[in-house]
Order: structure tokens, then sequence, then C-alpha cells
């Protein structure tokens, strides 16, 4: 097997290189090297004058941030640039005064020199600079075996190079071309499932759980199309992935467990809208709101800042307080007491006009204060209000009521009791002079109030 590619390869070889050992020997082979030379010198020469001006002008760029990328592109191949221009020049002067056959080498510098620019400009939309540059590379040697008509005899050798499964061949000319389809056909589907599931994001009409449902599945969809599409496109047969499809599937069950069991909840949560963007969520000590659903965990950002990727699971297993499932109103409870010297009527007038002076309470749900019990040491009352805003914070509008009730008792002359104690000895008490201690014998009770 390997003498047969061994062989195929040597014969390949040879046809190749006999017409350029014939080219290689001719004089003006080493005229065109000489040329192509002294014009890269005078390229490396012009950048530094050529750069510095470009540089002065792309300062004064202001307000057209994609012009200002495209300069500084231009700005870190200045010299492939002036070679591409003076190339072209030399090759123009040669075709005026020889024949066009003594000029070819020049002219195919200069097409894959042109490619070579022209690819390494586009693959800047490819962020990762590793896969930029293996992008680049490979398009850039993709063209020149078609300038230089080699694309049958590479397609051969690569053809040619491959192991065979029972009945199915997977040969590396196969794998390339499944890479460069998956590729192709990945980053489109992408690309329009981000299009398409941003134009769903800005639509009124559709609830945010809805929104998020839907630009999931066709993401999803997408992808799954163009796996299928690339692979067709390859030429594989994809009845051939039944077995691991099947050896897929029992990893799926045993090792993937928490990830498919997090999808899935992740699409059960999306359907019954228990969980949208925005609501106000309490699991178990997180309080926050959430800010992002995705296919794994949910986005809830809290008070403080930080921002916790709690699993989908967790929100199917587990108790989960949405504090704006059905509406965005939330109630809350301040108690607090005052002495039995207070009037009790004026005291719920008092702190019903203490709550609604703060802003955050809304007004068309009036605040209440209902007496809740005669205490030990005071009138205990409970004041109720109503707020649309839980996200911005439980806590801090419970202090601004407590602060609002604080200077309307202070006007008004309510006093708010503090716990005290009654002690009461059973022996005599015998008082040291210049003691601030006491002492005693025996047993002794207390009554503790609050």
């Amino acid at each position: 097997m390997m003498e047969d590619y061994y062989s195929q390869f040597m014969v390949i070889a040879s046809d190749v290189m006999n017409p350029l050992l014939e080219y290689v020997h001719q004089p003006w082979f080493f005229y065109q090297i000489l040329i192509i030379a002294l014009v890269f010198g005078a390229a490396k020469l012009l950048r530094g004058p050529v750069e510095s001006r470009l540089e002065a002008r792309a300062r004064s760029i202001k307000g057209h941030p994609g012009l200002l990328r495209f300069v500084i592109a231009l700005l870190r191949r200045v010299d492939w640039i002036l070679f591409v221009l003076l190339l072209a020049l030399a090759l123009v002067v040669m075709r005026s005064m020889t024949w066009p056959s003594r000029s070819y080498l020049v002219y195919l510098a200069l097409t894959l020199w042109i490619a070579w620019l022209a690819i390494s400009i586009v693959s800047l939309v490819i962020r990762n600079r590793a896969i930029r540059r293996i992008v680049a590379v490979g398009g850039w040697c993709y063209v020149a075996l078609i300038m230089l008509g080699l694309t049958t005899e590479a397609g051969t050798i690569l053809d040619n190079a491959g192991i065979s499964v029972a009945n199915f061949r997977i040969s590396v000319l196969m794998v390339l071309k499944a890479v460069v389809f998956m590729t192709v056909t990945l980053w489109l589907a992408i690309s329009i499932g981000n299009f398409l599931d941003h134009r769903i994001q800005r639509s009124e009409e559709l609830t945010p759980s809805l929104r998020v449902l839907i630009g999931k599945m066709l993401k999803i969809t997408l992808i799954v199309g163009a796996v299928v599409i690339a692979l067709s496109a390859t030429g594989l047969d994809l009845t051939a992935f039944t077995i691991f499809s099947g050896a897929l599937g029992v990893g799926l069950g045993f090792g993937l467990q928490k990830v498919v069991s997090n999808f899935i909840s992740g699409i059960i949560i999306l359907m019954d809208r228990s969980i949208k963007p925005g609501d106000t969520i309490s699991l178990g000590d997180t309080f926050g709101w959430i800010r992002e659903l995705r296919a794994r965990f949910i986005s809830v950002v809290t008070r403080d800042g930080k921002e916790y990727l709690i699993p989908n699971e967790e929100f199917i297993t587990r108790e989960v307080v949405n504090w704006s499932f059905s509406n965005d109103l939330v109630r809350l409870d301040v108690p607090f007491g005052v002495s039995y010297d207070s009037d009790p009527h004026e005291v719920i007038a008092l702190a019903i006009a203490a709550a609604q002076s703060v802003s955050r309470v809304i007004d068309h749900q009036k605040p209440v204060c209902w007496m809740t019990d005669f205490g030990d040491s005071s009138l205990d009352f409970v004041l109720r209000f109503w707020i649309r805003d839980p996200q911005k914070g439980l806590t801090n509008i419970r202090g601004m009521v407590l602060l609002a009730l604080w200077d309307k008792f202070k006007e008004h002359g309510v006093q708010i009791p503090f716990p005290h104690r009654e002690i009461i000895m059973k022996t005599p008490v015998e008082v040291a002079a210049g003691s601030t201690s006491a002492s005693g014998e025996g047993g002794g009770g207390d009554t503790d109030s609050k």
C-alpha cells in the first residue's frame, strides 16, 4: 500500500519538476530573480517615509472607527503594498520591452503577493491569531496551486494518502474538505443565527422568554443543518456514522449527564416561562436579577455587582422565589415598636405618612400599618408598603423607611422604647464604699422584657 502510494507520488513529482528544471536553466530566470530582489529592497527602503506620512493622516481621522481600522491594517503592511506596486511597475516595463515568457516569474510573484495581501487583510475578521494565521496560509496555498496549475496533482496526492476502515475510506483530501466546509458552514450558521437572534430580541411583540427560546432553537437548528450540509458536501456517507452516534449516545448518558440535564432544563425553563431576563429572583442565599439565559446556565447579577452563573438544573430542582413572576409589585414589611405612652392611632397615621414620603414606595397601593401585639416594653406594629423595583435592593428601601419613621416620630415626640431588665435579689446585698459592683449569695432571678 505504501509502496504504491510512494510510486504514484514520485511519478507526479517528476511530471511537475521536469518543466520546472527546464525553466530554471534559462538565463531570464536569474534576471527575474534579481529584479524581484531589487524591487523588494526598494520597498523596504521606502517603507519608513511612506509609513510616517500615512500615520500622520491616520491620526487626523475622527469619528470613523471602521476607516481607522482599515488604515491601521494598511500601515502594518506598507512594505507589502509598496512591493506589489513596484513589482507591477516592473512587470509593465518588462512586458513592453521583451516577451511575456521572460517575465512569467515576475508575474507569478506579483499574483501570489497580491493574493497573500488580500487574504491577510480579509482574515483580520478572525479574532484568534492562530486560527487567522492558519486560514491565511491555507487560503494562500490553495491560490498558489491554482496559479501554478497544480490543483489536480495535489488533489491526487492527498486523495491517495488515506486509510480504510471496513468499507469506508478516509483520505487526507476528504479530511481537509470536511474541515474547510465545516468551518465555512458553521461560520455562516453562527453569523446568520446571531443576526436573526438580534432581530428577534428587538421584537416587542414577543415575551422575553419566547425571544430567548426562539433564538436558541434557531441557532441549534442552523448549526445542526450546517454540520449535515458540510458532511454531505464532503462526500461522506452519513449512514456510516450510525455506530459513532450510538457510542456518542452512550457517552452522553454516562459522561455528560450534567451537561445534557442543564441543556434540557434550560429548554424547559424557556418553554414554561417561569424565569425570564429581568426577573428578580432568590435562590438559596443568592438574591439578584436575571441578566441572561444560556444553554447551560443562567446569569444572575446581585446588588454587589457579582455575577453568578447558576446551572439551569438548579432552577428546576430547587425552590426559587421569583419576585416578578406574575407582576412587578413586591410588598415589604417593616416591624417596629413604640412606648406605651404613645397614641396607637397617631402612630399608625405617622407610619403611613413616613412610608409615603419615600420615593420608591408606590402611591396607587397605599401603605398600611397594623398594631400586632402588646409587647413586654412596647406596642408592636408592622408597616407594609409596595415597591416596583426589587432589583434596586430590599435592604436599602427598608432602611429609608426606618429613617423616615425615625424623623416622623422625633418630630411628633413619639418615643421608641429600648429593652430594660429588672433584677430582684432574694438575699441582702452589702455595698462596699467606692464599689460600683454588687454581689450577694444565693440564687437570683431576672426578668427580661423587650
